[in-house]
């Protein structure tokens, strides 16, 4: 038979399990609406415009309130900054350079330029966007911290890479802000259409700019 100290302790057991399963379920629920809003606001933003989207507009495309919108990020420029935070490529980066690297210079400058173009085109609206609208000079200089993140990672591959023989005496630094900005320059170039320009399609880009590298750099 069991006594009442078992029994209230029982109690408290399910009470406790109760209230974190409770506690997950609302921070899933929280998670989940400001995803939601943050891919609303880009979405809207990339049609209509940073100036022609209202908070009320984002707030019914996302189906929550607007109150909740106010609630986690105060107002619809610090909805895009942390819009920009969740889904430009930084995240994804840290992944490959922490779990997909395979220590070929070759294999993985292709891996991470066609992850950057990826990225980049699947959000090249509200890229654009950010870049024309002049009152968006904050989040402009707020989004360097993403290439800045880049530098850095490429910046410590070369530097292994050199490590392990596997790369000419040069400087790190130096071929990962060339890497970058061949990349985004081809980014650009495409963005504006890159018609009147050349017929080279990204595909062939991404063959001969990788090659070119992994030729130049490799021992």
């Amino acid at each position: 038979m069991e006594t009442n100290e078992t029994l209230t302790d029982r109690q408290k057991s399910t009470s406790m399990r109760k209230s974190k399963n409770k506690q997950k379920s609302m921070g899933k629920q929280k998670s989940t609406s400001k995803d939601k809003l943050m891919q609303a606001a880009l979405s809207l933003m990339a049609e209509k415009g940073y100036n022609g989207v209202s908070t009320k507009e984002i707030a019914a495309e996302a189906g929550v309130s607007e109150m909740t919108l106010f609630r986690n990020f105060g107002g619809k420029l610090n909805l895009l900054d942390a819009a920009i935070d969740r889904f430009y490529y930084t995240g994804a980066m840290e992944t490959i350079f922490a779990e997909r690297l395979t220590w070929n210079l070759r294999s993985d400058l292709r891996l991470i330029a066609e992850t950057y173009h990826e990225i980049m085109n699947r959000n090249r609206m509200w890229i654009r966007v950010v870049l024309q609208e002049a009152e968006l000079s904050a989040v402009r200089e707020n989004a360097q911290k993403h290439p800045s993140q880049l530098r850095e990672l490429l910046t410590d591959y070369f530097s292994a890479m050199a490590d392990k023989g596997k790369l000419i005496p040069t400087s790190p630094e130096a071929q990962a802000i060339t890497f970058m900005w061949m990349n985004y320059g081809a980014f650009m170039t495409h963005l504006y259409g890159s018609e009147g320009i050349t017929r080279v399609a990204l595909t062939e880009f991404l063959d001969c700019s990788v090659e070119l590298f992994a030729r130049g750099l490799t021992p």
